[in-house]
């Protein structure tokens, strides 16, 4: 089931998500193909259960946007352990749509998480796949990727979208 995206201003997004703890519950299940199919409609490359309304610290990443089945990635309570470099590149949000920024991120970075069993694993990434991992980490811990522009950036956004939403054109 495709779920609707959640756009900027919704409490969801800004709020720290909840561990998951029950791993043999069928709806955690559920929810993971939910998020891919959300994701992949969305044509995004990650997706956190907060942007779907979701408020539990589960996420889904694959780069290759549904080209590579082996490529989708399930990250439940993750944290990043470790960080390598930096890179700066464009990067957007389906939650914040018709907005991208230059955001600069750790060019590697190593995270631990469950997975959809409850195992924990570790797993290092590079390039785009770590600006994922840092992104979607950073909506469950309830922080947006504008947070890591500067604070003039961040307000001309900010004041975009209330012109839009004034005007009914932000969701």
């Amino acid at each position: 089931m495709v779920h609707p995206i959640v756009k900027y201003g919704q409490r969801v997004l800004e709020t720290p998500a909840a561990t998951i703890t029950d791993f043999d519950d069928p709806e955690l299940h559920k929810l993971v193909a939910d998020m891919f199919d959300s994701m992949y409609a969305a044509k995004g490359v990650g997706l956190a259960a907060t942007q779907i309304g979701i408020g539990k610290r589960i996420a889904v990443v694959d780069t290759t946007t549904g080209e590579d089945p082996s490529a989708k990635l399930v990250f439940i309570n993750p944290e990043i352990i470790g960080k390598e470099g930096a890179q700066t590149g464009e990067e957007g949000c389906l939650s914040i749509p018709g907005f991208r920024e230059q955001v600069t991120r750790s060019n590697k970075v190593t995270i631990k998480a469950q997975n959809a069993k409850g195992e924990w694993f570790e797993m290092t990434g590079d390039g785009l796949l770590a600006r994922a991992l840092q992104h979607e980490t950073d909506h469950l811990n309830g922080t947006l990727y504008i947070m890591h522009v500067s604070p003039l950036k961040r307000d001309l956004i900010r004041r975009k979208i209330r012109k839009m939403q004034k005007l009914g054109e932000w969701g």
